[in-house]
């Protein structure tokens, strides 16, 4: 479902790229995709002409054919399979969106209520990790314990593990995106030293995980339907974002035919670094440090001198040259969320939203084209709930886990899948022989 791979290589198939270097001249077929730029099939290069291409942090090079998520960073523009974020933002709702990642068309009616009790239904973790959470130091980071939890899944549900069983696969899928708000909520229970709290059924997605996370066995806890969507939003945005470092982690741990669990664990694991899944916290620390609406000009001249450490957070992204689609609608959000907590005068968000209106206007900005990213505003909403920074990047990887297992579910049935084995550009010693320690 959603493969465009007929179409393209028919398109393209008496297209080629000649490369020349010293006496020799390959033909490199050519492909084209639905969107985005053309590509060089560069597969038999080595085979042929017994050279690599040298491409450090894979920026110019695909590494797989996928038919799930498109990115025009010049155009800011996010597609979930051709769906405009924005419009699945404003229309859809999380577990619909998770249906249309994973099989690759939105579902009637009765399909997606069919997989929202699925999903309702296998919420539940294994009783025995409630020890596995216990055995973990009461200091340790939620992703710390996020991480362990993900990747030990595979020794309770040992029954889909097996990825050459297609019913197994799509267990493994229903209980990844089922039960990580219960691992994820429990890490954040068992850090600030309180009872676990089990998921209901008659709660949907976004406001099951906000109970998990906030009621306690002493008085009843209604979820505000503004916080539900809120972080259904936030689940819906974060959801997948085609081959980013997380995504390709758990594509390459995939490729040696590990196990979902593992493999999901993987890209957690990636995703816990700062550059990647602790934008969001990095933003909201910088807010907090230039504090009042009287100090951007100072941070922004800070900014603008290479001499000085200061980094604006929250700006410019990796692939988006322009807005970020996803940071419009979290710029709506946070102003529904922080009204409703009475926290509409907050002076970070005040200092947010003067540090985006200068960040539009100002040629230094406009230049480097630094547009607000997503992060600017997800870390000003988690902190209005109520949530601590260290749970920032937990909730990040419970929202990205539907784009993993899609990526992962792709992968697994991609005909010209194969182990991943990137190759080197060598710059060690050359051959030489050993020499025993005497005579050194």
């Amino acid at each position: 479902m959603g493969n465009n791979r007929g179409y393209y290589m028919a398109k393209d198939a008496n297209r080629s790229a000649q490369l020349t270097f010293g006496d020799k001249t390959l033909d490199l077929p050519m492909a084209s995709p639905t969107l985005g730029p053309d590509v060089v099939d560069i597969r038999k290069l080595y085979a042929q002409g017994d050279i690599f291409t040298y491409d450090p942090g894979f920026t110019s090079t695909a590494s797989c054919e996928s038919a799930i998520t498109y990115i025009d960073g010049a155009k800011g523009e996010l597609l979930y399979r051709g769906y405009p974020i924005d419009q699945l933002a404003e229309k859809s709702h999380f577990l619909e969106v998770c249906y249309l990642l994973i099989y690759g068309e939105l579902p009637s009616a009765m399909e997606l209520e069919k997989f929202e009790n699925l999903v309702t239904n296998h919420t539940m973790l294994h009783e025995q990790m409630t020890n596995f959470f216990r055995g973990f130091r009461r200091d340790a980071h939620p992703m710390a314990i996020v991480c362990g939890c993900v990747g030990a899944m595979s020794a309770f549900y040992h029954d889909s593990t097996d990825i050459s069983d297609p019913h197994q696969r799509e267990v493994a899928i229903v209980r990844l995106v089922a039960k990580l708000p219960t691992i994820v909520a429990w890490a954040y229970k068992y850090h600030v030293g309180q009872p676990l709290v089990y998921p209901r059924n008659d709660l949907d997605y976004a406001s099951n995980f906000l109970n998990m996370c906030f009621s306690v066995p002493c008085e009843e806890y209604k979820v505000d339907p503004i916080l539900s969507r809120a972080m259904d939003r936030i689940f819906t945005l974060h959801a997948d974002h085609e081959q980013n470092a997380s995504t390709s982690t758990v594509r390459l741990a995939g490729s040696s035919g590990a196990n979902p669990f593992a493999c999901i664990a993987a890209g957690v694991a990636c995703l816990w670094g700062p550059a990647h899944g602790g934008a969001n916290e990095a933003a909201l620390s910088m807010l907090r440090e230039i504090g009042t609406v009287e100090k951007i000009p100072e941070y922004i001249e800070r900014a603008q001198d290479k001499n000085d450490g200061f980094r604006l957070m929250g700006f410019g992204h990796r692939v988006y040259k322009n807005y970020d689609p996803r940071a419009k609608v979290m710029q709506e959000t946070a102003k529904e969320v922080l009204a409703l907590m009475g926290v509409e005068n907050n002076p970070t968000l005040q200092v947010a939203q003067k540090l985006e209106e200068i960040a539009l206007n100002d040629p230094y900005f406009i230049e480097k084209k630094l547009y607000p990213n997503v992060d600017f505003y997800s870390g000003i909403i988690l902190d209005a709930m109520g949530f601590p920074t260290s749970m920032f990047t937990p909730i990040f990887a419970l929202a990205r886990t539907v784009g993993w297992i899609s990526q992962w579910k792709e992968m697994i049935a991609d005909p010209s899948q194969k182990i991943g084995r990137p190759r080197q550009l060598y710059t060690g010693a050359p051959h030489r022989d050993y020499v025993d320690v005497e005579k050194r």
